[in-house]
């Protein structure tokens, strides 16, 4: 008989959202195949982030909706905003979970895996260029789009992938269709391979977290 795993998730915005299912489940499939027997992956389910009492509050508040839904790991997107994620964790992650220690067992799920986009999310957006340029329909180089640089030490990736639209589609008449940074959060959030992802040590921080969350389900050893 298989385990079950199922795993919530919950953001900082919208399009943020958009990207990060596939790849929070991508990483838990491959995770799985390492695990002992069968684990059955489900498919995230995501959590509203209330954004209204605190932090830790808030995170209380998730921790109960997803034990509610039999979710059994919970990851929590928040954006670093700048070059290091200690402050989130120092700030936010560390007396979250501590807040959850002294809440029941059953009634809140404490098993919590962070997600900490050096300056946010876009950045990881930017792991794969060609990818991200075969989503922009451009063949222009990597230099011509001003994408040419270490994803995480790009202060505002998004304003970096803004600008390289209006550079990639400079040529379109006006009245032309034209893709915006909405556009591509999804499409490259379900194809970006997750070795592309693996260059960038946000991103392996997240998974390292994930690994330490099937060991505490006893999935993995």
């Amino acid at each position: 008989m298989s385990n079950i795993l199922t795993i919530g998730y919950t953001t900082e915005g919208t399009t943020d959202q958009r990207f990060l299912k596939t790849i929070i489940l991508k990483v838990f499939e491959e995770l799985a195949f390492y695990c002992e027997g069968d684990i059955e992956v489900f498919e995230p389910i995501f959590i509203e982030f209330p954004k209204e009492n605190g932090f830790i509050n808030d995170v209380l508040e998730v921790a109960l909706k997803a034990s509610t839904a039999g979710i059994n790991v919970l990851c929590i997107h928040v954006d670093a905003d700048n070059s290091k994620d200690e402050d989130v964790n120092k700030f936010k992650f560390t007396p979250a979970n501590a807040a959850l220690l002294n809440k029941e067992e059953k009634k809140y799920c404490k098993n919590i895996v962070p997600i900490i986009p050096i300056h946010m999310t876009e950045a990881w957006m930017l792991a794969d260029k060609d990818l991200l340029k075969e989503e922009m329909c451009t063949n222009k180089s990597n230099v011509d789009l001003k994408i040419n640089r270490d994803p995480e030490s790009i202060a505002d990736p998004k304003k970096t992938i803004e600008d390289a639209l209006v550079i990639a589609q400079a040529h379109l008449p006006r009245r032309r269709f034209r893709i915006e940074i909405g556009d591509l959060y999804q499409p490259i959030g379900q194809k970006i391979p997750i070795p592309k992802l693996e260059n960038l040590d946000s991103f392996k921080k997240f998974k390292h977290s994930a690994i330490e969350a099937l060991k505490k389900l006893n999935y993995l050893h």
